[in-house]
């Protein structure tokens, strides 16, 4: 049991060090924050104030930090350390700069449309950047645990019109017990990829449970009649995986779509927020 436990914790967390790091960085914040508080009295703890614009500035930095994450992976060919430093940082990072933000207003509501906008867009970053490293664990161990088959996100569309085109084919001398079984169960599914929420929850038993009713016919059908239903069976696994890929998979490109544009935003909106307090 220690052992499972073990390797389940290694799973989520590869590096180690970063999460102590993590958890010391924000103790210090909080000893800091409780000093500061005790010290000046919670009425000193402000965003105008000389510690409130210092947490305000190290949230800032630290977001900026985390963004770099894209800059990186755009230049791959210069040495930049190592990748999966750069993405401990952007997740222990950006999840920092979230908790320093609240201390930064002394866990008070903000004032102003521009501050609600600044709390509300960092909460989301932060809480779908957390979702992104669930699925990112999670979808690829998922889709290895029960799939004979690997395939591209992009060629899926291309590869069920291919299965769909090799069923047909394989319909037209099927014994006619097989084909009205094609005709009215399968060929519906093999329009184009579908997104079946039942995968996120078991694959192979989605699977399983759509080809139960090959084992049904075949039952009825006599020995010479079998191999078509055999071969329609091979050719509808094959779409189901496809399916499961274009599932998960999609629900990570969805994920991509919600976490980076609004980082964007954000930081613009830092930008704003800073040259708004240097300025006037």
């Amino acid at each position: 049991m220690k052992l499972d436990l073990q390797r389940a914790a290694r799973r989520w967390v590869q590096r180690p060090e970063w999460l102590w790091a993590f958890a010391a960085a924000t103790a210090a914040c909080l000893l800091v924050y409780g000093i500061n508080a005790a010290t000046t009295g919670m009425a000193e703890v402000r965003p105008g104030s000389v510690w409130g614009r210092t947490y305000g500035a190290l949230a800032a930095l630290l977001m900026v930090g985390a963004a770099l994450l894209g800059v990186r992976r755009r230049t791959m060919r210069w040495s930049l350390g190592r990748a999966q430093d750069w993405v401990q940082f952007h997740v222990y990072g950006g999840t920092l700069a979230l908790l320093l933000v609240l201390l930064h207003s002394g866990f008070r509501r903000p004032v102003g449309g521009l501050g609600w906008w600044l709390l509300a867009l960092t909460l989301w970053v932060t809480l779908s950047g957390l979702l992104g490293v669930v699925l990112r664990k999670w979808i690829p161990r998922l889709l290895a645990s029960g799939l004979n088959l690997e395939v591209l996100y992009e060629r899926i569309p291309e590869l069920t019109a291919d299965v769909r085109k090799r069923a047909e084919a394989l319909m037209v001398s099927a014994p006619a017990p097989v084909e009205d079984f094609y005709r009215q169960r399968i060929a519906p599914d093999l329009v184009r990829p579908r997104v079946r929420l039942i995968y996120f929850l078991d694959i192979t038993g989605g699977i399983q449970d759509r080809l139960r009713e090959f084992g049904f016919l075949r039952r009825l059908l006599s020995p010479e009649e079998r191999p078509r239903l055999d071969e329609l069976e091979s050719l509808y696994r094959v779409k189901l995986e496809m399916d499961a890929h274009f599932t998960l998979q999609k629900a990570l490109r969805f994920w991509l779509y919600g976490h980076v544009p609004v980082s964007l935003v954000l930081l613009l909106l830092v930008a704003i927020h800073v040259v708004s307090v240097l300025y006037y």
